[in-house]
């Protein structure tokens, strides 16, 4: 059984073997290391990069999908000058990971669901948006790996989810006009404020700060001395808030799902810790304090107990009506194409779904991104897309676990990085805002985050 397990998640596959002899990887890596030794800007490459990176996820919430891909394509060209550039003799050479073998795979079963789809040009165009994120994987997996530019990058991206999270806390208490029907009209909800900050949308900034709210929960253990223990606690409350204050129910649901995750995960490291009384019943008491709140909240709060409701109203409610008949035209999409599908993106979804559509149910996605990835690849790209997720865990785990046997508090990012894409899932069943750039970003640093604190499995600690 373990061997089984063992090939399915690719932990023994011999990657650095495999490496040393690929002529590809002879031909390409290193080929400028000359040049890399005489400049005095490439000694800080790693820096640069990082740099580059926190411009990407600085300006994430703030700017234009258009803008975003500029600073995607100069990253991703700075990183692959250093590639180029690497010294292949270092102690420190960039590992590939079992993460990169099944993002690398994904990548390529896009690639012939476009070869393959029915509107070739359109899935050409997101394709190439694809391969850009996909290649910020890369990126960020290469400057992860370092300790301080891992803590500056996560530094970066708390304190702007910091700043979004504070102006939408504004519109709550001074109002903002809603730009676009959120709410049923018929609803007692349709006079709420819902929250969208500088994201637009109140779905889109849930989806945001559910990576916010789990690094910034972690990061009260991670980092050290008061004052900034006080400040990730200030993060965790205001971003928590915010998301609340969305009204998003699959953001609430993302929500309960990192809070969940990160319990447990915090619950089993600090577990040698603890007394026998606390190691039985700190799980118990953590997870009865959550439901009570939850509970409280639902019965108190009108405007929560409204929203819950509404999650089990079936077609009753507008919202969860539209999506039903966007799943039934979906899978009817599937039900034709489902072995690769119809190409990667927005731009062939667009072209297809009015062929299935319902009148008057017109959709930019399939509202899940499960459904989604089988509509644009299939069930092969779905086989792919899980297979992917159930690496990342597996990688996590075993990290955390090795961090844990020596006390390494970096082990708090895993735990974060585990919650948040446990999160974004949750929130991806009933809704697609997985796919804007603000949180696919967010989405691909988390797995690179994983991936970048990988050990081959028999390399001393």
């Amino acid at each position: 059984m373990n061997l089984v397990w063992e090939r399915l998640t690719l932990s023994s596959l011999p990657l650095k073997e495999y490496l040393e002899g690929s002529y590809l990887h002879k031909l390409t890596v290193g080929i400028f290391k000359p040049w890399r030794q005489g400049s005095v800007l490439m000694q800080w490459g790693d820096t640069i990069a990082v740099g580059l990176l926190s411009l990407v996820y600085g300006f994430a919430p703030f700017v234009t999908s258009s803008l975003m891909l500029v600073l995607l394509v100069a990253a991703i060209g700075f990183w692959v000058l250093l590639t180029l550039c690497d010294d292949t003799s270092a102690v420190n050479i960039p590992y590939v990971t079992p993460v990169h073998v099944l993002v690398l795979l994904y990548w390529l079963v896009a690639a012939v669901a476009t070869a393959l789809s029915p509107v070739k040009s359109a899935a050409l165009k997101d394709l190439v948006v694809l391969s850009l994120y996909i290649l910020l994987f890369f990126v960020c997996a290469r400057v992860l790996r370092f300790s301080r530019l891992r803590s500056w990058l996560i530094t970066v991206y708390l304190h702007i989810s910091l700043v979004v999270s504070v102006y939408g806390i504004r519109q709550w208490f001074f109002g903002a006009e809603a730009l676009a029907t959120w709410v049923d009209p018929e609803s007692p909800l349709s006079k709420t404020t819902r929250v969208y900050s500088y994201l637009g949308n109140p779905n889109l900034l849930a989806g945001y700060l559910i990576t916010a709210v789990a690094l910034s929960l972690v990061a009260i253990f991670a980092w050290q001395g008061w004052i900034r223990k006080a400040l990730a606690v200030t993060m965790f409350v205001v971003n928590t808030a915010c998301l609340v204050l969305t009204y998003s129910r699959g953001g609430w649901i993302g929500l309960v799902v990192v809070v969940l995750a990160a319990a447990l995960l915090l619950v089993y490291w600090f577990s040698v810790e603890f007394n026998p009384f606390w190691r039985t019943w700190s799980l118990v008491i953590i997870l009865g304090g959550l439901v009570a709140v939850l509970a409280v909240a639902i019965v108190f709060v009108e405007p929560v107990r409204l929203r819950v409701v509404s999650i089990f109203a079936d077609r009753q409610d507008s919202s969860n009506n539209f999506r039903r008949n966007v799943w039934d035209a979906v899978l009817k999409m599937i039900g034709d194409r489902p072995v690769i599908g119809i190409g990667p993106g927005h731009n062939s979804f667009n072209k297809i779904y009015p062929l299935y559509q319902q009148p008057k149910y017109t959709a930019l996605s399939a509202y899940s991104i499960f459904l989604e990835v089988a509509v644009e690849m299939g069930f092969v790209g779905l086989g792919c897309f899980l297979w992917l997720v159930l690496i990342t865990f597996n990688t996590a785990f075993v990290q955390m676990q090795r961090l844990r046997e020596i006390r390494n508090l970096e082990g708090m990012w895993i735990i974060g990085a585990i919650a948040a894409i446990s999160g974004m899932l949750a929130h991806g069943l009933v809704d697609t805002v997985w796919y804007r750039p603000a949180i696919n970003t967010l989405w691909w640093l988390m797995v690179a985050l994983i991936a970048s604190y990988w050990r081959p499995v028999n390399k001393a600690i």
